[in-house]
């Protein structure tokens, strides 16, 4: 199940649960569509990937314990160790490759 981080790994701009502007690798690194677009240039800094939209878990449980509410959203906020400056550099020399071929 994925964590649902709250906020963006380079900004720290709040992305709650159904934030249309979250976006993850496929580790679960969690940036804003911003981040992603603006300095990342679709390249997750910590591990190489692309990114995604993240998926909203659904408000109401359709079915038994499956929703927000029986399995909540991380509230643990994850921060980038690198700066943007390293983060600007790295995706750089990674962004004309396209994700599927890295």
């Amino acid at each position: 199940m994925l964590q649902l981080r709250p906020n963006c790994e380079c900004c720290n701009r709040d992305l709650p649960p159904d934030s249309q502007l979250a976006l993850i690798c496929s580790y679960e690194c969690t940036f804003c569509r911003d981040c992603v677009e603006g300095v990342l240039q679709n390249v997750c800094p910590n591990c190489g990937g692309g990114f995604m939209p993240r998926p909203v878990r659904p408000k109401n449980a359709y079915r038994p314990g499956v929703s927000l509410t029986q399995q909540p959203a991380s509230t643990n906020a994850v921060h980038s160790r690198y700066c943007i400056e390293e983060m600007q550099a790295f995706s750089q020399k990674l962004a004309s490759i396209p994700p599927a071929e890295r």
